[in-house]
Order: structure tokens, then C-alpha cells, then sequence
């Protein structure tokens, strides 16, 4: 077996290995783990070993499952859930619903809590960042959903002839067999994916994006955004949410309104009006809207 700092660095490919890296982690947390404080929800946890002090990213403790065997079994109710939802049975209660908003918070942070205290600071962000997109697919094909990352090479011109503008998807889900989009186009029943960790110096970029491409294709195309959270430590003992929220209302009437904004662990804005018509807890992607994006 890998030791695990090099273990978290390794790509992921399916959610039984992210299960597997998160209970690995859990189960060493309680040793390295010195001490916490709350604020408003969440622990900053801090380890400390000899001369050597690290602070750990926030930890919202209401969807986090901290014990090993407890996340074992919540993993195994999302298993089941994702049963039903391969069978289309689309109608979910709040405990079920509660499942995969923590299981899937709960195995991107313990990624995250293991990076910050076993690897290089520079190399955990990115590191934290490659995770979440490899999460995020490996929920889709879970699902069976027909998934590719797609980059649009969108031509223009210059004084030195015609170059290539790469306009990068994160991904592209498809009601169909195979994704039917190409680098030169965007099929209208599919749905474009931009995941982030945070919004944080993002979220203008996911819109003009869909401008760009929308003016580049010559019709409206399905958009969605996919965030883990907008929380940050502030200094050693608080925390700060990163989400501008007038800002991404401005983007919504001015520009385009997305499909849809998604949280494993939503700001509080996220559930005050007129936010919350437009950012939803991620299970609401899975149980619901996800299948009528879908519908050819």
C-alpha cells in the first residue's frame, strides 16, 4: 500500500477507491489532530507535532462524518441510493437526501484535511483541485451517465493569421450513448459542467464562458456550476465565505442565468432569496435536476 500522503496525490477513478482514501484518512485523523475551535458551524482543527503547527481547511462538523466505520455505513445507504437513482426512482426523502450531501462532502474534505497536513502546501491546492473534478466525474459514471471532457477550440484572427482559442469544459453529460459534442460544436440536450472548489475569482469566468461558446455555436446551450464550497479560514482562529453573492446576481440578469448552482457545502446566502431560486445543495442535482436536464 502507498503511504498516504502519496496516496492522496494519486489520480482517483472510481468511488470505491475515493471511499476507500477517505476512510484511510479518518481513521488516521485522531492521531495527528491536536486540537479545534468552532465558528459558526465549522472546526478549525489544528495539529501540532514538536516545533511544527498546521491549521486544517473548515470543517462544516453538521455534514461531516468523522468516524471511519459511521462513513462506512453512510457509504454503503449511498450505494443504495444510487440504485434507485439508476433506476429512475426519483423520489427521495431528507435523510436520504442528507446521505449524499455527506458522504461526498465528507470523502472531498477528509482528500482535503489529509493534503493540508501531509503534503506541501502548493502542491496540496492543486492536488485538492484535480480530487474534486475526479469526484465529480467518478459520481457521474457511477450513475451510468454518458460523460467527456470536451475542449471547443473556438478560431480567430490576428495580425499573424488565424489562431485557436481552447475553451475548456470541465465535462459534458449526454442523454445519449456516446457525447455527441465535438471541439467545434455543443449538442443542445447536453449540458456543460464547469467544477470549481470554490467560486472564489471564478464565477465571472463560468459566464462568460457560456457566452462565448453560445455566440461561437449559434444557439443556447445547457450550463451548469458544481462547487464544493465558499468558506475559507480567516487568520488562525475564524472564517471568511468567499462567495460575492450581488455579484453572481448581477452576472444572473445581466448576462445569462445558469441551470443551476450546486454546493456540497452551500454559503448561508445560498438559502436566502433570490439566491436559493438559482444554489442547491448538490443532492438536489441527483435526485431531481440532473434527469430533467437530461431529458432529450
Amino acid at each position: 500500500m502507498l503511504p498516504l500522503a502519496e496516496d492522496l496525490k494519486q489520480k482517483k477513478n472510481s468511488l470505491i477507491e475515493f471511499a476507500a482514501i477517505a476512510k484511510r484518512v479518518l481513521q488516521h485523523l485522531p492521531d495527528v489532530l491536536t486540537s479545534f475551535e468552532e465558528k459558526n458551524g465549522y472546526r478549525l482543527y489544528v495539529s501540532k507535532s514538536g516545533s511544527t503547527t498546521k491549521h486544517v481547511r473548515p470543517i462544516n462538523y453538521n455534514i461531516f462524518i468523522p468516524d471511519p466505520e459511521s462513513f462506512a455505513d453512510a457509504f454503503g445507504e449511498y450505494e443504495k441510493i444510487t440504485l434507485k437513482l439508476k433506476n429512475r426512482e426519483l423520489h427521495f426523502n431528507k435523510e436520504e437526501k442528507n446521505i449524499i450531501n455527506n458522504v461526498l462532502y465528507t470523502i472531498q474534505q477528509s482528500i482535503g484535511v489529509g493534503l493540508d497536513l501531509f503534503v506541501n502546501p502548493n502542491s496540496a491546492r492543486k492536488h485538492v483541485g484535480n480530487r474534486f473534478e475526479e469526484l465529480i466525474k467518478a459520481i457521474f459514471v457511477d450513475l451510468d451517465v454518458t460523460n467527456k471532457k470536451i475542449v471547443l477550440q473556438i478560431p480567430y484572427e490576428t495580425d499573424e493569421g488565424k489562431k485557436i482559442y481552447k475553451c475548456e469544459t470541465d465535462l459534458i453529460l449526454s442523454p445519449y450513448t456516446n457525447v455527441k459534442s465535438t471541439n467545434k460544436y455543443v449538442d443542445e440536450k447536453e449540458v456543460i459542467v464547469s467544477v470549481k472548489t470554490t467560486s472564489k475569482d471564478r464565477m465571472g469566468k463560468i459566464f462568460m464562458d457560456r457566452i462565448l461558446m453560445e455566440h461561437f455555436v449559434g444557439h443556447n446551450i445547457k450550463m451548469i456550476g458544481l462547487f464544493l464550497n465558499d468558506v475559507q479560514r480567516k487568520e488562525n482562529n475564524n472564517i471568511s465565505y468567499t462567495l460575492v453573492s450581488g455579484l453572481f446576481m448581477v452576472y444572473t440578469k445581466f448576462l445569462k442565468e445558469l441551470e443551476g448552482v450546486y454546493y456540497f457545502d452551500a454559503p448561508p446566502n445560498a438559502f436566502k432569496s433570490p439566491y436559493k431560486r438559482h444554489m442547491k445543495p448538490f443532492s438536489e442535482l441527483l435526485t431531481k435536476d440532473l434527469w430533467e436536464l437530461l431529458t432529450p
